[in-house]
């Protein structure tokens, strides 16, 4: 058995690659760890628990290529490297390691699936000729190199066809199209995004069933079925962008077995090691199928069928790594069943996909073969009714109005609110057969929404008695829903629900269906049934709130801090609740806290949980704005709240409060407005010069914000603002330069390990801007004028806990934009670059820790430097142009670090290459002076050649627009600001190839 392991990790966050495989990757270097191995780790994600020096015992954020991996084999001369759990990032650089002969050179071995499976599995020639040996059935399909290879097939088979490129993750560069024209441009784009230059064209199947199957298999042989799950929309849908439901509901028990054994011999004859997807096409209409595809690997659907079943598959699939068997591993949940017993579930779950179409209103809303949701909910219980009633209530959104001239059209072509538009549909008499035949949805399933529907009429016209509330409860109808129906107060049914005896109960999820003892503290709030679940014993009980399904501005680093939180919390003697409905995330490890309550985040089931467990303490400050924003409604209730009181909250992100504040402290800040209505943003902006800042209150990630050059601009930003996002906040716009800090205050003593410097200029918002840690252009006195107003801000409202102070600085001046108080997103990374966790100085601060003291906390000497940047998800909705501005468009971030800021920029820009070696790989169309090489050639003639990689422009004009839109569309890296594309010239003259790790590991770093 190999003595050190190197892991590789996925990297940012991105559409189709999230927190999934933060949560399996963590799961697999703990595992490896309990083994007796040493921990070498290489990710660049510094918003994940992977990432934390506790996970592994050596951390590298470090860029996830080729060069850098082999900079890190030979500083660390790991035996073995581990690929399977860093989603498609990793099995991909696994390939290019062998192409390199890496594993020969270093003497290495890949636990796991062998690279001769992976690229069976993933190179579609060689995939659709295994089937063919295997005589699995395979949609009519060609593998091609051209465009003209394509329309040779379509020539022959016809339209609708579906492009699948090579060894991309969540369906990049592919998708559907029914003509010549768009065909052309997707596989032009479908070659450009595979590594390998090959993407494989099939005659569509959209409208058959999709169903899954997750499989584990250990190095004999031995092969089981964890779960399998079955898509609420049919074939044509990406499986990340459908509804789906486990376990299956609709197949016969016939057919289900069919599946299942073609599932076995497909990974059998790959020969996967470990833990491998497999995904089906099940026409409706008979027995005939065809295998879609086969990820061998830990995917996105292996977290969900994790949480869903409670068999940890990425802990499972390390130790099978190893060499060990399904027989001879217990099963961590139950600690007295085996591995290779096949899960069992006494309760259903849905997954809900979470989209961006509320930040980008925008983007093309239409779901096809190419993936568009950021991230995901499950919702457990005993019926399908009310499963999907917690799936919708997790989202955190409103639920949608659609026109009703639309309802239709979001039936012929799926986009994200065609379940919303069924439910309206049936709301007005439509019958299920017919929305049937448009959308080829099982009838089983509409006739579960249907249920509902119905239920909700019966709610809206007849008196409420015992029989009826219980089975709307069994349903999934929070008592907000029965109130509206019923014209009456939540409260109101909330004491009608006690004085019938209606309670939740909570049911235990255990792998075995109760059928073995379990020692698991996994749960689930339902109305059906006798409840399971006693209390846990403890004298000092903490809730801790997550932050629900990942989105643009709230992503996986909320997860980071709530898992710090628990872990905090329990070495300080407290036992630990945690409430999340999040399936890709760590949080929701059912070893992470003493219990788990995988539920809706609402006051309902909050204040139920809490009396159930008679909760000391709930810590809101930890699960981003959406802890933040229910912080009221439990306060109310009478809920013990963590941290300081509502009112201190409000003092900050109520705009006229916060800035009475300011005035008061004579601490500067923008002039600005908070307006209730149109009418007063209107009168408020008269008296300001234009440009000006809108934006909503209470919302995360700059979502909604947008900068307004005159009236007309403002009226029409104002006319697309939801109603509930009121008051609008107006700020003037100011130019200058950007700073923040992240800190931790007991009400008079304030730590700050050092202050973070942006490097584009205001007006791009902060998740979108890459910034330096610890600064190094700002002086002395501005950054002892930022401490000196945190220090203030935070005595003059007796704040505790983690604050994040957002700076301008306009000429001589430092403004204070705004204050979040809770943790941010930079908070993982300024813990693990000081290496001082803030997360555990602010539990105890939270908690009154006799044994602490904040003032006597030391500053950090941080030695290294770290440059973090933003990725953005332009290949999932490359309709948009992605100019950087006020409003957040990232869907993750990455960090390098180096002994000195230039070499961590270096490696940021490592990828890119160099166009003084080359100046046709770039072209520079600015409006501003900026350094760099360009091609010579025109713009259009510039975009078809294989050497275009990188696209400056940061004008204004639609034209500007509509090229930045075109190179993205054809894969090359596009710059829209100055200061971040001249920071990407000047790296060039850096080593990025001086492996740095992160401090403070475990052991100590290599010489």
């Amino acid at each position: 058995m190999p003595e050190k392991v190197l892991v590789i990790g996925s990297g940012p966050i991105v559409i189709g690659q999230a927190a999934e495989f933060d949560y399996s990757g963590t799961q697999g270097c703990l595992a490896l760890k309990e083994e007796g191995h040493e921990v070498v780790l290489v990710n660049n994600n510094p918003a994940t628990i992977m990432t934390d020096n506790e996970i592994a015992d050596t951390v590298y954020c470090e860029p996830l290529t080729v060069t850098s991996i082999e900079a890190i084999i030979k500083k660390e001369s790991p035996d073995a490297v581990l690929a399977g759990l860093g989603g498609q990032t990793a099995l991909n650089l696994a390939v290019e390691m062998d192409k390199h002969d890496l594993f020969e050179k270093y003497n290495l071995t890949l636990l796991g699936t062998s690279i001769q499976s992976i690229q069976q599995g993933e190179d579609r020639e060689l995939f659709r000729e295994l089937m063919d040996e295997l005589n699995q059935p395979v949609p009519e399909s060609q593998v091609i190199a051209s465009v003209e290879e394509a329309l040779q097939f379509t020539d022959t088979f016809g339209y609708p066809v579906i492009s699948r490129p090579a060894y991309t993750l969540g369906g990049r560069g592919g998708g559907i199209t029914d003509n010549q024209k768009d065909l052309k441009e997707l596989i032009h784009n479908g070659l450009k995004a595979s590594p390998i230059g090959q993407v494989i064209i099939e005659k569509s199947i959209a409208g058959f069933k999709e169903v899954e199957y997750e499989i584990m298999r250990d190095v004999n042989g031995t092969c089981i079925s964890v779960c399998n799950m079955e898509n609420f929309d049919p074939v044509g849908v990406h499986t990340g962008d459908s509804i789906v439901v486990a376990p299956s509901q609709t197949l016969t028990d016939q057919e289900y077995q069919m599946l299942r054994t073609a599932a076995f011999n497909i990974v059998a004859a790959l020969d996967v090691v470990g833990g491998c997807n497999v995904q089906f096409a099940l026409d409706p209409y008979s027995k005939e199928y065809y295998v879609i595809e086969v990820n061998p690997r830990v995917s996105r659907s292996s977290a969900l069928a994790s949480k869903a079943t409670g068999y940890p598959i990425a802990k499972m699939a390390t130790k099978l790594a190893l060499g060990f068997q399904l027989d001879e591993l217990k099963n961590p949940l139950t600690g007295t069943t085996f591995a290779s017993f096949e899960p069992a579930l006494d309760y259903v779950v849905v997954k809900f996909p979470r989209w961006p179409f509320d930040k980008f209103t925008g983007a093309d809303r239409k779901l096809g073969t190419k993936m568009k949701a950021t991230g995901e909910v499950m919702a457990i219980d005993r019926t399908l009714e009310g499963a999907f009633q917690k799936a919708v209530s997790s989202m955190d959104q409103s639920i949608p109005f659609i026109p009703e001239d639309e309802l239709y059209v979001h039936l012929k072509k799926p986009t994200d609110l065609r379940y919303f538009a069924i439910v309206q549909l049936l709301q007005q008499g439509e019958s299920v057969e017919a929305i049937h035949k448009e959308t080829a949805i099982d009838l089983f399933f509409l006739n579960i929404v249907n249920n509902i529907v119905e239920m909700e009429e019966k709610l809206e016209s007849t008196s409420l008695d015992k029989k009826l509330l219980q089975i709307a409860k069994v349903q999934g109808f929070t008592d907000n829903k029965i109130a509206e129906l019923q014209q009456k107060t939540p409260a109101e049914i909330k004491k009608i629900r006690s004085e019938y005896g209606i309670k939740p109960g909570y049911k235990m999820v255990d792998t075995c269906a109760a059928e073995f003892e379990a020692a698991t503290n996994y749960v689930y709030t339902t109305y059906a049934g006798i409840n399971e679940i006693e209390p846990l014993p403890s004298n000092k009980k903490a809730l801790i709130i997550g932050s629900g399904p990942i989105r643009i501005g709230q992503g996986v680093e909320f997860d980071y801090s709530a898992v710090k939180a628990i872990q905090s919390l329990r070495n300080l003697g407290w036992t630990t609740v945690m409430i999340n409905n999040n399936p890709e995330t760590v949080s929701t490890d059912y070893t992470t806290a003493d219990r788990l309550y995988f539920d809706p985040i609402n006051k309902e089931v909050i204040e139920s949980i809490v009396e159930h467990e008679d909760i000391d303490l709930i810590f809101t400050q930890f699960g981003g704005q959406t802890a933040i924003n229910i912080a009221d409604e439990l306060d109310e209730a009478g809920l013990p709240l963590a941290g300081v009181p509502i009112d201190t909250i409000a003092q900050l992100e109520d705009r006229e409060q916060f800035y009475d504040v300011l005035n008061r402290l004579e601490i500067p800040h923008i002039p600005g407005s908070m307006c209730h209505t149109m009418e007063e943003a209107l009168e408020a902006a008269s008296s300001y010069e234009y440009p000006l800042l809108c934006r909503p209150s209470y919302v995360i990630g700059g979502m909604g914000m947008v900068k307004v050059e005159n009236e007309k601009e403002l009226k029409s930003a104002l006319e697309h603002t939801d109603a509930r996002h009121y008051p609008i906040v107006l700020d003037q716009f100011m130019t200058g330069s950007e700073s923040e800090i992240d800190l931790v205050a007991d009400g008079h003593d304030v730590f700050i390990p050092e202050i973070m410097e942006h490097i584009e200029p205001a007006g791009v918002h902060s998740g979108d801007s890459m910034a330096i840690f610890p600064s190094t252009n700002l002086s002395s006195e501005v950054k002892e004028t930022m401490k000196k107003y945190a220090r203030q801000l935070v005595q003059k409202v007796n704040y505790h806990g983690l604050m994040n102070i957002q700076f301008l600085l306009s000429g001589d001046t430092v403004y204070v934009l705004e204050v979040n108080p809770r943790a941010s997103r930079t908070v993982p990374i300024i813990s693990k670059v000081s290496d001082v966790s803030l997360v555990e100085l602010a539990v105890k601060v939270l908690v009154k820790d006799p044994d602490f003291s904040l003032g006597n906390e030391k500053q950090p000497l941080i030695q290294k430097a770290a440059v973090k940047y933003p990725l953005f998800s332009s290949h999932a909705m490359p309709e948009l142009d992605h100019k950087l501005g006020a409003n957040m468009l990232s869907t993750g971030e990455g960090m390098c670090l180096g002994n000195t800021v230039e070499e961590a920029m270096a490696k940021v820009f490592a990828h890119l290459p160099n166009p003084y070696e080359d100046e046709d790989v770039c072209l520079i169309e600015a409006v501003s002076i900026v350094k760099g090489k360009s091609s010579d050639l025109s713009f259009s003639d510039w975009i078809q050649t294989k050497e275009a990689k990188v696209y400056m422009n940061d004008g204004n004009s639609k034209d500007d627009s509509y090229k930045r839109i075109q190179a993205l569309k054809s894969g090359v890296t596009v710059f829209t600001e100055p200061t971040t594309f001249n920071a990407y010239i000047d790296s060039l003259a850096y080593d990025p190839y001086q492996p740095t790790p992160l401090p403070g590991n475990t052991k100590k770093e290599c010489v």
